[in-house]
């Protein structure tokens, strides 16, 4: 199975095996897989679909994967000029505050950066202020691999692979050709559980109640396609209220990445969605599964 490349605010290693367990029994060799909110891609590279379209709207973690299908002996070569001090670290943090130079970095440089920095900084928040600076002080971890040459590669490979659509921008666009017997996740930024438990400055701007709102709207959409659906979120009233007319499980999920050290227990959360789920144990994949997809990838 592979692995993400970057650790995310939000991702989904806790809760994966929640989520396998209730996707729906389908070819992936023949329905497309769609993941509008892709962050860390956890449940992607779990299922390691044939066709899939991903989206998110930070640019700079599109750019990574965009770089990885593309360019990953580049990207490895460059990652590995890089140094995990405090000093440097912050010399490579600043370099977006000169936006003239910064914009002449290439796709690969910039994708090095977000790399080294998601690694390196602390607690691997990925983080801007209202200027959209990236402003996440130094991890100081002694021993750390940002450079994950053979996570790379295995990535890259897959890509190269399949059918892997790469988008940026709004989530609504991404899925204009979601058919039926096609599947979607959302995995959006949560509803506000309590006032230090939200994080939601993955880019300038939130995702606020009207957007959840919004969201709803799209999956019932999806629903009346005949897309298989699944959403991922905080287990408040107001969540389960906008879908309550959907298949609502309660699971928890440790959170690891927090700026509050309170909140990085377990918390309660939501598995939405508008199919009846398989019986638990039946959609995991056998050892002799697994080794046959990491043969293909």
């Amino acid at each position: 199975m592979l692995k993400p490349i970057v650790k995310w605010a939000g991702g989904k290693r806790q809760l994966l095996p929640h989520l396998r367990a209730r996707l729906p029994l389908l070819d992936w060799s023949i329905a497309s897989y769609y993941e509008p909110f892709v962050g860390g891609g956890a449940l992607l590279f779990a299922v390691c679909p044939v066709r899939a379209v991903i989206n998110d709207i930070n640019e700079d973690l599109i750019n990574v994967y965009r770089v990885v299908q593309q360019h990953p002996e580049e990207l490895i070569s460059i990652l590995s000029t890089h140094q995990n001090t405090e000093n440097y670290y912050y010399e490579v943090r600043s370099w977006d505050r000169d936006r003239v130079n910064y914009s002449k970095l290439s796709p690969i440089e910039r994708a090095a950066r977000t790399l080294y920095m998601n690694r390196t900084c602390f607690n691997g928040l990925y983080r801007v202020n209202s200027k959209g600076f990236f402003n996440v002080p130094f991890g100081k971890y002694c021993a750390i691999d940002f450079v994950q040459e053979r996570k790379i590669r295995a990535l890259s490979n897959y890509f190269q692979s399949n059918e892997i659509l790469m988008r940026q921008g709004d989530y609504t666009a991404a899925l204009r050709h979601a058919r039926a017997g096609d599947f979607v996740y959302f995995d959006p930024p949560y509803d506000v559980l309590s006032t230090t438990s939200s994080f939601t400055t993955y880019t300038i701007g939130g995702f606020g109640r009207e957007e959840q709102r919004r969201l709803a709207e799209l999956f019932r959409e999806l629903d009346k396609r005949g897309v298989y659906v699944m959403l991922s979120n905080h287990a408040t009233d107001f969540i389960m209220d906008l879908f309550q007319e959907y298949h609502i499980h309660h699971v928890k999920a440790r959170r690891l990445i927090n700026s509050v050290p309170s909140a990085r227990g377990k918390i309660p959360e939501l598995i939405i969605m508008n199919y009846e789920p398989p019986p638990l144990g039946e959609n995991l994949l056998s050892e002799q599964q697994e080794h046959v997809m990491a043969l293909k990838i």
